[in-house]
Formats: C-alpha cells, sequence, structure tokens
C-alpha cells in the first residue's frame, strides 16, 4: 500500500508540474506552488525529487516515448515497409500530442538547464537507433533499397518532428488538413523512394 500511495504522490507531483510549467514556463512556478496544486507540502515534493529540475526529469522519462517505442519495435513490426513505417509514424504522433506541453516545457526551457537537454535526448536517439536496426534487417531481407539507414532514420524522424511540432503550435497550414492523411502521405511518400 506505501509503495502505491508514494506512486499515486508522484504522479501528482508530476501532473502539477506540467500543467504549471507549460503555463508559466520552468522559471514562472515554485516548488511550492506545485506542491500546493498537487495537494501536498513543498517538503513533499523535496523528498520525492529533490529539486524542481529533477522533478521535470523524471516526468520527462516517465511520459515520453522510448519505452513505448520500444516495445512497438519488439511486438508490432510486420517486415512490410509501408504498414510498419505507417504504425511507427502514427503511434509516434499520439504519444507526441499526448504529451505536447511536456515538450514544448522541453523546447522552450530545455536549454536553460544544465545538462536537460542530454538527458532528455535519449529519447530521440533511442527512436533512431530502434529505426537503424530496422531499416538494415529490411535491407538484408532485400525488402527495401540498399541505402544508408542512419539517414534515413534521421530523415523519417525529423519529418514526423517537424509535422507534430507543427500541430502542437497549431500551424495555420495544418488547419485545412486531415492530420492522418498527412501522416499517409509523408509515409507513402517515404515509402516510394525505399522500395526496391
Amino acid at each position: 500500500m506505501a509503495g502505491f500511495q508514494k506512486h499515486e504522490t508522484t504522479d501528482k507531483l508530476i501532473l502539477a508540474a506540467i500543467d504549471l510549467m507549460a503555463e508559466y514556463g520552468y522559471n514562472g512556478v515554485t516548488t511550492q506552488e506545485i506542491a500546493e496544486r498537487a495537494g501536498f507540502s513543498e517538503k513533499t515534493l523535496f523528498r520525492h525529487f529533490q529539486s524542481k529540475q529533477n522533478l521535470l526529469e523524471m516526468a520527462f522519462q516517465r511520459y515520453h516515448y522510448a519505452d513505448e517505442m520500444k516495445l512497438l519495435f519488439e511486438t508490432q513490426i510486420k517486415w512490410d515497409l509501408h504498414t510498419d513505417l505507417l504504425m511507427i509514424a502514427r503511434s509516434y504522433h499520439e504519444i507526441m500530442y499526448r504529451n505536447r506541453k511536456l515538450i514544448m516545457i522541453a523546447a522552450k526551457d530545455g536549454g536553460n538547464l544544465p545538462n536537460f537537454r542530454e538527458r532528455t535526448h535519449r529519447h530521440p536517439q533511442q527512436l533512431k537507433a530502434l529505426l537503424v536496426d530496422y531499416f538494415e534487417s529490411m535491407i538484408q531481407r532485400e525488402k527495401m533499397v540498399a541505402t544508408d539507414p542512419e539517414t534515413k532514420a534521421l530523415a523519417f524522424i525529423y519529418m514526423n518532428y517537424g509535422a507534430a511540432i507543427g500541430r502542437m503550435n497549431d500551424d495555420p497550414m495544418l488547419r485545412n488538413v486531415q492530420f492522418d492523411k498527412l501522416i499517409e502521405e509523408e509515409v507513402w511518400l517515404f515509402v516510394r523512394a525505399l522500395l526496391p
């Protein structure tokens, strides 16, 4: 029971921090305000996280996409380039949109926090590694043209990252576009270039 309460307390503090930092910025909110929003004392916050930056880093580790994407690659790959990349892209966009507040905090304030960007960058680095391994396997299976897997992984990530950031920022260019249709078109173009 004590472990469950600790986990519940941690989650409440993380969610309160995400909401407040998304609205006021990292420097615009105090640990006291985060603790009060979550219904706890500031002492409880420090007991769980030691600092506001540790709290933000824990939020990023818990709610960003590294673990979900790893599981997806381990359990849902069909070894069909179009099917797999469409599933990966859709999952990526679902996770990014669900975590949009956290991602916007990282984009806005991450550069001002010591070592924060390096620690949180493990998520895109892991996705890149997963995609490189996948592309190498697809080349070996002769289901994809022989090409540089690393540059293709980067191109795929940045193509989707750009669309995700545009969606989060309510880019006017995306307002008259069905977002899933955009994902389908991006993947189709990408796959068309890589099929043997």
